[in-house]
């Protein structure tokens, strides 16, 4: 079936196969917040991002096949209420960005930055360092080498707009961060799964962001 990334918590997972990697995305409540399993088809090593809530439904989708690590994309308890449970169960390690891994509640065993990249099995994902939601967000990149590009966002990036800060300064430091380091490198045909919602392309958003800026927020 065609991947539409439109999600419900209590819903069917969608699921989207690519190449290299299979994303199954899931939405797990109360916040209905999107979590993502990464499954490299040659090894079968896993990825989970974000280990929002639900650690049963979580632990689920991730199977038999196990689960190496888990990456949280910020510090906002929303995105992790579940990864204690999920790592006493599979044993994964745990990754974040280096200024928010001391703010969540978990231990985190590798800290990431701008530029760093995460394995999942024989595919690479890029870390993106976007401040101003939280100081230390992360966004991931895995640039399919047979495909379009795949961006999972976390609160950084939604369709509509950018994440919510807190400040005008936050506001200003996210909005050059994603229109720097996302918009202005990667292709308009680029996939965008975000931490809450629904999914879109960078080429859907690009015409708007004049419009973000100006009414700041």
């Amino acid at each position: 079936m065609t991947y539409t990334g439109k999600v419900t918590v209590g819903g069917t997972p969608d699921v989207r196969e690519l190449t290299d990697l299979i994303i199954t995305k899931v939405a797990v409540g109360p916040m209905s917040n999107n979590a993502y399993v990464l499954r490299c088809r040659h090894t079968d090593e896993q990825v989970l991002i974000d280990a929002a809530n639900d650690a049963e439904t979580l632990i689920e989708v991730v199977g038999e096949a196990g689960l190496a690590a888990v990456v949280t994309t910020h510090r906002h308890g929303d995105h992790w209420q579940a990864l204690a449970a999920v790592v006493d169960a599979t044993g994964a390690r745990t990754i974040a960005g280096a200024e928010d891994a001391e703010a969540i509640g978990v231990p985190i065993d590798a800290v990431v930055t701008d530029g760093d990249e995460i394995p999942v099995g024989r595919s690479r994902l890029k870390v993106i360092h976007l401040v101003g939601h939280t100081p230390g967000s992360i966004a991931l990149l895995f640039d399919d080498p047979e495909g379009m590009p795949h961006l999972f966002t976390g609160d950084s990036l939604f369709p509509g707009g950018v994440g919510k800060t807190w400040s005008h300064d936050d506001f200003v430091s996210l909005v050059d961060d994603v229109e720097r380091k996302v918009f202005a490198r990667l292709p308009d045909e680029t996939w965008f799964y975000p931490g809450h919602g629904d999914d879109s392309t960078l080429g859907d958003q690009r015409p708007h962001l004049a419009d973000w800026r100006a009414r700041g927020w």
